[in-house]
Parts: C-alpha cells; structure tokens; sequence
C-alpha cells in the first residue's frame, strides 16, 4: 500500500499539478492539506473519474484537508477531537481496508506564528491533542499512522539554514518538545527511518529564489504506530514535483507498507 501525504496549497490553484502527479506516483491514498474548499466546492469528479473514493473536511479559503482512497475507507471521522469549539479544518481519520487495514489520520498542525501569541498558544495547544489521540489509537494496538504538514522541523539537519528559523514557531524549542513527545510515545518517524544525513526538505518558500538555492526545510512528516512500523517498506519524498509548472511551495511524501 501506498500512502501519501501533499499539502497542495488550494485546491483550485493545483487543478492540474494534482492529478498529473497522481497519474505519475499511482499513490493507493493520498491524504491532502490545505485544500482551501468547501466540502460541496471540492472537484470530486477529477478524482472520482482516476478511481479514487474521496473523502473531505473542508472550509472556505483556508485550511482544508482530504483523504483519496482506491481502497475502501471505513469509520471516517472529521476534526481532532479535545476542542469542540474549534472550526478550524485541519484533521480526518479513516481505516484503509488493504490486506492489512490501516488507520489513516491526515493532519494540517497550525503554523503557529507570531511567536508569542494565540496563534502559538494555539499550536502547542493543538499538538497535545494529538498526542492524546494518539494515546487512544496506540491503545488499540492496530497499525496507524499520522501524516501531514506538521509545521514543526524536527533538528537543525531539516533545515539549508538553521539559523534563520530560531525564533520561527516551526523550530522553537516548545514545538521540538511537543513533536519529540509524541514520537516517545513509541511512534516512528517514517522518512528519518530510511534515509538519514541533511539535505532532504519538503517545502520551499515561493519567495527569494527559495527553491532555486534549495533553501528547504523539512515539515512534512510520517509517524507509525509500532504495529504500522512493522510494515515499512520505503519513505521517500517526490522532490522533483516542486520544479514543475504551478507548483504547490510543498511536495508529495510517501510511504509503501507491507499492507
């Protein structure tokens, strides 16, 4: 099984790199950020006619995340739970029925910028309930995994320039600690389990020639439960995506499993 994770940056935008990269990849499930539509707005049809079920949570012009599925999906639930007044569409889950069923949960984790402020406060606060649900799936001892933009670079080696993401909620001390604590809880970090060593980003800044100097940073990640990690095949990441025409500022990640 091949599972994906692309935070497409709008859905309207990428009307055409999606699909030409779904074509090229043939991902099983691709869980998608940033889709920036409505639930009824979505092109359903686009991906419907390749073959693919397709499940959204989504809201007018921001956030926004989808599951694409050539598998059957059970059990889809939207938003992550702890908050019942937040709105923001950042989080679905669903069960892959492959050979081994898989739980999915597709996540959009806040930016958290300006540091400090609500919109950080937000993030940490946000992050702890993931790491609570991923305290209950984990007791359910069946393979799942969390994938998406997590907006948090792990170590320096995520990042061409470290130094100038310090005081960036992405790389602050706090966010570290909060991505560390729920990979302690026994999750493993698919990309860093197969490759190692800098270099190896996932999303490039539209602005100052970012991409062209290959001034990335990696923020897009894979955490398996122990069950799913059992699965592991490959990790990789289709950096040659971001030099094609009206790209999204990230790339596809992927993983295959044994599943």
């Amino acid at each position: 099984m091949k599972v994906a994770t692309f935070n497409i940056n709008g859905i309207k935008a990428r009307a055409e790199a999606l699909p030409r990269w779904l074509d090229e990849a043939q991902p099983d499930v691709a869980l998608l950020q940033e889709i920036k539509s409505v639930d009824a707005s979505f092109p359903r049809a686009l991906f419907e006619d390749r073959g693919y079920i397709v499940e959204t949570h989504g809201q007018k012009s921001f956030n926004g995340v989808a599951i694409l599925s050539k598998l059957p999906l059970e059990d889809i639930r939207r938003g992550l739970p702890g908050d019942d007044s937040d709105e923001q569409a950042r989080y679905v889950e669903a069960t892959v029925m492959g050979d081994v069923p898989v739980r999915v949960c597709g996540l959009y984790l806040p930016n958290g910028n300006p540091t400090p402020g609500p919109k950080y406060d937000y993030k940490l606060a946000w992050m702890e309930r993931l790491i609570d649900r991923a305290r209950v799936l984990l007791a359910s001892e069946e393979p799942f995994l969390m994938a998406g933009d997590y907006n948090v670079i792990p170590q320096d080696e995520d990042a061409a320039r470290p130094e100038a993401w310090r005081e960036d909620a992405l790389a602050l001390p706090q966010s570290r600690a909060a991505f560390r604590r729920l990979l302690y809880l026994g999750m493993t970090e698919a990309f860093r389990t197969c490759t190692a060593g800098a270099g190896h980003y996932s999303f490039w800044d539209y602005q100052a020639g970012a991409w062209n100097r290959d001034d990335g940073i990696r923020i897009d990640h894979f955490l398996l439960s122990p069950q799913c990690a059992d699965l592991l095949r490959d990790c990789q990441i289709d950096k040659h995506v971001r030099g094609e025409t009206r790209p999204s500022d990230h790339v596809p990640v992927w993983v295959d499993l044994a599943a």
